[in-house]
Formats: C-alpha cells, structure tokens, sequence
C-alpha cells in the first residue's frame, strides 16, 4: 500500500521498502540472468540504514572516495571497487584497506600509486578508466565526454600494451540511460579500445543503467551484455545508483506561507530546493508533486513553489492544483531518494529533513532526525 502521507512528520525524506525490494529483486535477475555482477553506487544512493535490505539482494558496492570505500566496509559488509579522479597520498593506503578493485583516472596516478599497491599485504586488482570520446548525455554537467573532459584516458593517450598489473578497464559514459544508449556506447568503445579489451580481465560499464525505469527495455539489456561478455571473455560489471532507488521514495514537505507578487503566486515551504533538492537547479529538471497538474492549468490555482533559504533563486515553478493551497498543506516532491539525499546541504542553517522508511506492516521507521548540533559541527 502507499505511504499514509498523514503520518510522516514534516520535513521527511521516506524510502518506500516496498517499492525498493521491487527494485532490487529486478536488478538481482538481470544480475543472474545476464552472468554479470552489479553493484550499488553511493553516489547516488548511500543510505545506509537501508543497506541490511540491499544486501539481501545485492552484496557489493562502488566508491568514489575514502569516505564512501570506509562505508561500504562498514555497512555493506564487503570490500569496495573504488574510483577516483585523483588519489592523495595522504589517503591511499585507507583506500587500499577497504577496497577490492581501484581503478585510476590516468596511468599517471597508476605509476605513483603502483608500489603501495605492490607492497600492500592483500591483492587489489587494478583498472584505469577510459574516454570513448562518445556520450549519449545531453547534459554537459552530467557529461564525463565533454570536450577537454578531465575524467579517463582518451584513444591517443592509451599505450600500445597495457602494463601486466592492469587487470581492468572501466568506462562511465551514461546517465539514466537506456540498454540502447549502452549498445551504441560499447560499438565506439570497441572501435577505439577493442585491442585493450583483449588484454585485461574485467570491465566495468559505470552507471547510468536506469532498467528499473518504466519502459526499460530489460531483455535487450541481458542479450546485449551476454552477446559482449561471450565475445570478449569478461567478466562484467555494472555499477548503477539511480536504478537501485529510482521511484522508491519522497520528500514530505509543508506550506508554511502563500505570498503574491505582480500576480505570481508562490507557496513557500519548510524545505529548500539548493539545499534538499539540488539536482533540481543542477540538471535542472522540474519535479512531479502528489496531486498536482505538472503543467499549469488555465482556470486552475497556480503555484510557484519556494524554498525557506535566503537564496534568490531557490524556486522552482509552477504547478496547478484543484483547489487553493493554504498554510499546513503537504506538498510531497516524488522520487527524491536517488541523489537527492546524497547531494544536500545545510546552507542558511535551514532545519534538515529528517530520514524515514516506510513499511507496509509497521508503517514509518524514522531513522535519522538532524538538529542544530549536526549543523554545527560541520562548521569550525
């Protein structure tokens, strides 16, 4: 059953448990059926006190800092295949101890890096991560291909024989993308490294593999990985973080004021956009909200909506309801799980959203509030 909105407190970000094992169990069978290995990438999820669940399904993750590989440690129980677009000596040898793969962003970081690697008590398998120079983004935020991108080693770089210690290659090129946009991604890959293929163990496609969206063509997806896995001999790994909480939760936010100005109506609420929902000024992109006609409607009450932060700018607009907002409405942003919660801020000292899971039994667990000691301590 859906979350009852009339017993979440406000604000509250809520994983729907529900709609997340959904997720989960589709993502363990394309894992199963294609024979390749998926793991979860905190970057766009890493919500722990929902890992005991994922690891029902899934076991192992991706990090893209000593921070995120100390995680994946300690709360997903396993060791983290890690990428970083620069390594610090300062933080190399923790990034050994809780990693199993760490891939290099450039075969210079591999040659500085190489002799802890060699001196470390525990084989680490090693990648370097390529630029195909081929993107199916739009976004250019969102586009590690852009011209003069500092992510990956293009074609031109690469040299003719890899070193014997690299074990692996990783690409990540996609984002909420379709097994289409992968099929075309792999064809420029193979035209540009497909002599590289031949001499590592694994590789590893990145993220952006959205196939628990609705009209993810699922099937096409094993088939493809399948046919790539049989022709080169790999062992294959997607690292996706969208897919794992994709349509799994919302924010719960409140109308705390309704203000005028020459004509444009906007509610203002008790959660701020840069500061609980950035993605939506980065991409930028418009949320759906529950109840409301994502368009305006002529003869409808129309509505910004704004942010509780001294930003300017912190608005996103606009929205057509059936009948007037008044001050107390909630105002449930949907689909705010996957990088949403990951990206915050407590810009302004604004109150924080608490965190929640919901289950259909035992209704709403809240795990997490936050309060003025969490937002100072992140100051000196």
């Amino acid at each position: 059953m859906p979350i009852d909105i009339s017993k979440i407190p406000s604000p509250c970000y809520v994983l729907d448990e529900h709609l997340f094992r959904n997720n989960l169990s589709l993502i363990k069978s394309v894992k199963e059926r294609a024979g390749v290995e998926i793991i979860m990438a905190f970057k766009a999820f890493s919500m722990w006190s929902a890992f005991p669940i994922v690891r029902e399904y899934i076991p192992h993750s991706t990090a893209s800092s000593i921070h995120e590989a100390r995680l994946a440690w300690e709360e997903m129980g396993s060791l983290a295949h890690t990428y970083s677009p620069a390594y610090t000596e300062k933080d190399f040898a923790t990034i050994l101890q809780y990693s199993s793969h760490v891939t290099f962003n450039s075969f210079s970081q591999f040659e500085r890096f190489l002799p802890a690697v060699n001196q470390f008590e525990r084989q680490v398998s090693l990648g370097i991560r390529i630029n195909p120079e081929y993107s199916e983004v739009d976004t250019d935020l969102y586009n590690p291909c852009a011209p003069g991108s500092r992510m990956g080693v293009i074609a031109d770089q690469m040299p003719d024989i890899l070193p014997p210690e690299i074990e692996g290659i990783h690409f990540h090129t996609l984002c909420e993308s379709t097994s289409f946009n992968l099929e075309k991604t792999l064809e420029a890959i193979e035209q540009k490294f497909g002599s590289y293929l031949k001499q590592v163990k694994w590789f590893n496609m990145g993220g952006g593999h959205l196939m628990t969206r609705k009209g993810y063509d699922v099937e096409h997806l094993i088939e493809l990985l399948k046919r790539f896995k049989a022709k080169w001999d790999l062992e294959i790994i997607l690292e996706p973080g969208s897919a794992f909480a994709w349509e799994t939760g919302v924010l719960v936010s409140e109308v705390v004021d309704l203000v005028e100005n020459h004509g444009i109506h906007t509610a203002i609420l008790d959660v701020s956009f840069t500061g609980h929902m950035p993605d939506c000024l980065e991409m930028p992109y418009k949320p759906r909200i529950r109840g409301a006609h994502h368009e305006p409607v002529k003869g409808l009450p129309t509505y910004r909506m704004g942010g509780n932060s001294c930003l300017s700018g912190d608005f996103i607009g606009y929205w057509s309801f059936e009948q007037p907002l008044k001050v107390g409405d909630k105002i449930v942003f949907e689909d705010m799980i996957h990088y949403t919660m990951v990206k915050t801020t407590m810009f302004n000292g604004v109150p924080h959203p608490a965190i929640g899971i919901w289950n259909d039994a035992s209704g709403l667990n809240v795990v997490r509030e936050f309060g003025y000691q969490d937002y100072k301590n992140r100051m000196s």
